[in-house]
C-alpha cells in the first residue's frame, strides 16, 4: 500500500513539476534574441544555448518550489528524493557551467567588442551580473544542504523563504540577460567571436568537436 501511495504521489509531482515548469518559465523568458533565428539549441549558436539554459533553469526553480509543499505533505518519498536529487546534479554541474560560460567567454568577447571605447554601461552590466552569480551560488549551496537530506531520505523541511529567494533572483536575472545582454550580445559579436565562445561552452562540457 505504502508503495503504491509512493508511486501516485510521484506520478502527480512529475505531472505538476512539468506543468509548473512550463507555465513560470513563460513568464520570465523573452520570445528571443532579435537578429537571430530560433533554431535547435546548440554549440553553434551559443547565444540561443544561454537562452535555452535559462529555460531549463526557470524549470529547477520550479521543481523547487513545487517541492516545498509536497515535502510537508509526502515527506522525503520516491517522488521528492528523485525531484532533489535531479535538482542538485543540475545546478552542480549545468548551472555552474552557465555561469562559467558568461563570465568567461561571453562578458570579455563583449568587453573586447569595445576596444577603443570606454564601455563604461557594458561593464557595469557585466560586473553587476557577475555578482549576482556569487549571490545565488550562495542561496543555492543553502538549498543544497537540505535537499542533500532529502535525497538520503530525511523528511526535512525546505523553507519556502530560501526556494523564493533563489528562485526570485533567478528570474530577475534571467529577465535582465533576455532583456539587456543578450540583445546586445547579438549586436555586439561577429561570427568568429561567437564560434570561439561556442567552441570554449563545448570545451568545457567535455564535449568533442563533430567530425
Amino acid at each position: 500500500m505504502r508503495s503504491e501511495e509512493n508511486r501516485n504521489a510521484f506520478e502527480t509531482l512529475l505531472e505538476n513539476l512539468g506543468t509548473s515548469a512550463a507555465t513560470g518559465a513563460a513568464g520570465i523568458m523573452s520570445s528571443g534574441i532579435p537578429g537571430h533565428a530560433a533554431p535547435a539549441a546548440t554549440f553553434e549558436v551559443p547565444l540561443e544555448m544561454l537562452s535555452a539554459c535559462h529555460f531549463r533553469i526557470a524549470q529547477q526553480c520550479a521543481t523547487l518550489r513545487r517541492l516545498v509543499p509536497h515535502l510537508a505533505d509526502h515527506g522525503a518519498d520516491q517522488a521528492a528524493r528523485s525531484a532533489a536529487a535531479s535538482v542538485m546534479r543540475y545546478f552542480d554541474t549545468s548551472a555552474k557551467h552557465h555561469h562559467a560560460d558568461e563570465e568567461q567567454d561571453l562578458f570579455p568577447a563583449l568587453l573586447e567588442s569595445m576596444a577603443g571605447s570606454d564601455p563604461v554601461c557594458l561593464r557595469e552590466i557585466t560586473q553587476g551580473l557577475a555578482a549576482e552569480h556569487r549571490e545565488l551560488e550562495a542561496l543555492w549551496h543553502r538549498v543544497r544542504l537540505v535537499l542533500e537530506q532529502v535525497v538520503e531520505g530525511h523528511s526535512v523541511t525546505l523553507e519556502s523563504e530560501d526556494v523564493e529567494a533563489l528562485a526570485g533572483l533567478y528570474e530577475r536575472h534571467i529577465q535582465r540577460e533576455e532583456d539587456e545582454l543578450l540583445p546586445m550580445a547579438a549586436r555586439l559579436l561577429g561570427d568568429d567571436a561567437l564560434e570561439r565562445i561556442g567552441r570554449a561552452m563545448r570545451e568545457r562540457r567535455g564535449i568533442e568537436l563533430p567530425k
